[in-house]
């Protein structure tokens, strides 16, 4: 894990996990207890793991609750939720027909210039992403891009460190079943919401550039901000809704990442990462080094 460079969410913690509607998950076969309990031994130790086998969606859904449970034990109290499969790139990598959602903790949501471990994980990963922080439930009515954003603080650029855990191939089940693999991030400078036509275009009209200052601000991938489902307040939308309709009510402070911008990269020991967001007020940019790989004792 990469605790040492934590420093903890300012705010106040406004969310708690809901509990599951079992009723929606009854035709599943949900793994069981010593699988999970053997996941997150892996998870905890940064190993691989063997997962949970050949899983349906409705198996899926039944082991993210699982973990969802126990995962607070690992990384902290409940921060928000993230969106899965948001670009048609990875719908169609991981043929999935439609969008997903997971939980994000807060204790590896890092707000400072971070220095971490390359192998942070079984399988690390990063990716560009954005979040934005909630000002209240009334997102879940929202129809259209401008009205999300009378509902929503701020915009904030985001590097998601994943850990897919699992050997590759990973099915899009797999992801769900694994809390679409979040292990944490880092966070840039907040952006203050207008709720202005104008800022609703510059958010589908941004680009985010990744590079690589140590290779002389090599470019490893750039996109717009319409990537994500032809608005990223459109996952927003989204996002809010599908969680109203398991009972989770949005709440002030609670944060909502988006989606991969840029597909996953593995971070190599040395790599300097910077991401600019063009075209956002102020051109916001958040930036992680990562360090030499720390021995596990494998």
């Amino acid at each position: 894990m990469f605790v040492s460079a934590f420093r903890r969410h300012k705010l106040a913690l406004l969310c708690s996990v809901c509990t599951l509607t079992w009723s929606a998950l009854a035709h599943a076969t949900c793994p069981s207890t010593d699988d999970i309990n053997r996941y997150l031994s892996d998870y905890a130790k940064g190993l691989p793991s063997a997962g949970f086998g050949d899983l349906s969606i409705d198996d899926a859904e039944c082991a993210k609750q699982l973990l969802a449970r126990k995962l607070p034990m690992q990384l902290g109290a409940l921060s928000g939720y993230k969106a899965g499969f948001t670009s048609e790139a990875s719908r169609k990598a991981h043929r999935m027909d439609a969008p997903r959602w997971g939980y994000m903790y807060e204790r590896n949501l890092i707000d400072i210039q971070a220095v971490i471990p390359a192998n942070f994980g079984a399988f690390p990963g990063f990716d560009a992403n954005l979040i934005v922080e909630v000002k209240d439930a009334g997102l879940a009515d929202a129809t259209t891009p401008l009205q999300a954003l009378q509902h929503i603080e701020s915009i904030v650029p985001f590097i998601e460190l994943s850990d897919r855990m699992l050997s590759s191939p990973v099915s899009g089940a797999a992801l769900i079943a694994t809390n679409l693999s979040f292990r944490g991030g880092v966070k840039g400078p907040e952006v203050p919401v207008e709720a202005s036509q104008a800022f609703a275009d510059a958010l589908a009209g941004f680009t985010v550039r990744m590079l690589d200052d140590n290779q002389d601000g090599r470019l490893l991938g750039q996109a717009r901000g319409d990537t994500l489902m032809g608005h990223p307040l459109n996952v927003a939308i989204w996002l809010a809704q599908a969680l109203k309709q398991q009972g989770i009510h949005l709440k002030q402070g609670d944060l909502l990442s988006l989606g991969s911008l840029i597909p996953p990269q593995t971070p190599l020991p040395g790599m300097k990462l910077r991401l600019q967001y063009l075209d956002l007020p102020g051109d916001p940019e958040v930036s992680v080094e990562f360090s030499e790989a720390f021995d596990r004792g494998r």
